[in-house]
Parts: C-alpha cells; sequence; structure tokens
C-alpha cells in the first residue's frame, strides 16, 4: 500500500466518521471537545479540581458518542474525562440542519 492510497483511505473513514456524526448529531444535547477528543453527550458533568496547585477538570458525560475513527463502537453509556487542558462544551441547537463543507474534510 503507497502513501497516498493509506492517506485515501484515511480520509474516506473522516468522511464515513463525518457522515455518521451528522446523522447522530440531533440524538445529543451537547458537543463536548477535549485536547484528545470530541463528544456528542446528552448529560455532562464537568468539575474543576485542584490538587497540589493544578487546576484539572473532571467530566463525566453520559449517553455518549466517541468521535475516533479507529473505534468501532461508538456509542457509550458513560464516560469519564480527566484533562488539566481546556473543555469546550455546547449546547446543542437540535433545529441546525449540519452539512458537510464543498471543500471535503481536511
Amino acid at each position: 500500500m503507497s502513501a497516498e492510497d493509506l492517506e485515501n483511505y484515511e480520509a474516506e473513514l473522516e468522511l464515513q466518521l463525518y457522515r455518521e456524526y451528522k446523522d447522530v448529531a440531533n440524538l445529543f444535547n451537547y458537543v463536548v471537545e477535549t485536547e484528545r477528543r470530541f463528544y456528542l453527550a446528552n448529560n455532562v458533568d464537568l468539575k474543576t479540581r485542584s490538587a497540589d496547585g493544578e487546576v484539572f477538570f473532571d467530566l463525566t458525560l453520559t449517553d455518549a458518542w466517541v468521535w475516533d475513527v479507529y473505534r468501532t463502537g461508538r456509542f457509550v453509556q458513560s464516560v469519564r474525562i480527566v484533562t488539566f487542558k481546556d473543555v469546550n462544551i455546547e449546547e446543542l441547537n437540535r433545529t441546525e440542519e449540519l452539512t458537510i463543507p464543498k471543500e471535503g474534510l481536511n
């Protein structure tokens, strides 16, 4: 397999994942973005904690979907995330229609 074949394969996986995201996004209330992953969830519990002078975030998501190309089971009942980086949580507006950009995914 050439480098170009591998790149095309990975691009196709990302496109399939985006299409799945588009299909399931209306089932969820929140979008959660961490430095490592992107999630959809119906319930989000965020706690800011500190230990030894370090601040970190302890998130628990329930009824979630995980954006991960290599994961076969993306729907999970519960996810606990501990991160030292910023967390972005947005409440979804379920009336908005998601579209694939004309220039595709990069």
